[in-house]
């Protein structure tokens, strides 16, 4: 699932290629990723790309004129993807109303008037991409319920502090959660922790101070060089780029990078995470939740 880094790097590479030029055509392919319907998709064509920003894990592309914009949001979710294309096809987009297909299944088209243009694709059985065309992207609930950027001025270490005096929960829970911290995910948690070395599964309220900063560090310094890896990349290089830059997460059994003990893993109903023992956990082996169940 792309995060912040690599959605902020695709807003990033949308809005470098596509502001300035109108949209010529834009197409559904999958009805079920439409969420919206008025307005509806084709009244963007015609309208100058103004920019492309990022709410979290949301992509907003806005198209003019000034104060009539409409602006197209997206979410990628687990297996979606941006395709970018200098010469978009132009043969007719055929609307389906859905599909078990697991390859990478065309979900949304937009062409601009220089002929380039991208693909918004799925892969996967459970399809899960979101498409949204409205007037003010405060209009999609899950925006307007965003929480803090954790790049912004107002992540602070007593803004993080206060999230976690708010509801005693597990810190990882904290981090994922979209309406107290906006565009981290299964991944990156995974990293800040293993950076900030602290159990994943550490009690938020027991943080000290020190520890609460630590933590805070953790996330500014892991997303921005997450960031900076990423900018600048074309969209094809972005997911090989985030693999290569994992130190626990996707590495079950390698040798962590910090210390050589072997990295483990967490696994549950449909996804999993990964961590040192070492450096997170005083050297205690998590319990697997779902091998548990196996064994019982």
């Amino acid at each position: 699932m792309p995060e912040l880094p690599e959605v902020q790097a695709l807003a990033e590479f949308l809005d470098a290629r596509a502001s300035g030029h109108r949209v010529a055509a834009a197409d559904v392919a999958a009805i079920a990723a439409l969420k919206t319907f008025d307005p509806p998709v084709t009244a963007l064509v015609g309208r100058e790309v103004r920019g492309v920003t990022r709410h979290g894990k949301w992509i907003d592309l806005a198209a003019g004129p000034d104060g009539e914009e409409l602006h197209l949001l997206f979410h990628l979710s687990r297996g979606g993807w941006v395709r970018w294309s200098d010469q978009a096809p132009t043969t007719p987009v055929r609307p389906r109303m859905g599909g078990s297909s697991r390859g990478a299944a065309l979900a949304l088209r937009v062409r601009l008037d220089d002929g380039a243009g991208f693909d918004l694709t799925e892969a996967g059985t459970r399809k899960r991409l979101a498409v949204h065309v409205v007037r003010d992207p405060q209009e999609v609930e899950q925006v307007a319920t965003l929480g803090v950027d954790p790049l912004s001025d107002d992540f602070t270490a007593e803004a993080l502090a206060a999230l976690m005096q708010d509801r005693n929960q597990q810190v990882k829970g904290l981090l994922r959660d979209q309406r107290a911290i906006a565009g981290i995910g299964n991944a990156y948690s995974d990293e800040i922790l293993h950076v900030a070395r602290v159990s994943p599964f550490k009690l938020t309220r027991s943080f000290t101070p020190d520890e609460v900063a630590a933590l805070h560090d953790a996330v500014v310094t892991t997303l921005r060089e997450a960031v900076a890896a990423s900018s600048g990349k074309p969209a094809k290089e972005l997911k090989d780029a985030k693999r290569a830059g994992m130190r626990v997460h996707g590495r079950t059994g390698e040798a962590c990078p910090v210390c050589g003990d072997v990295v483990r893993e967490v696994s549950f109903a449909d996804r999993s995470l990964q961590y040192c023992a070492t450096c997170q956990t005083g050297g205690q082996v998590l319990a697997d939740r779902r091998m548990s169940r196996l064994l019982k």
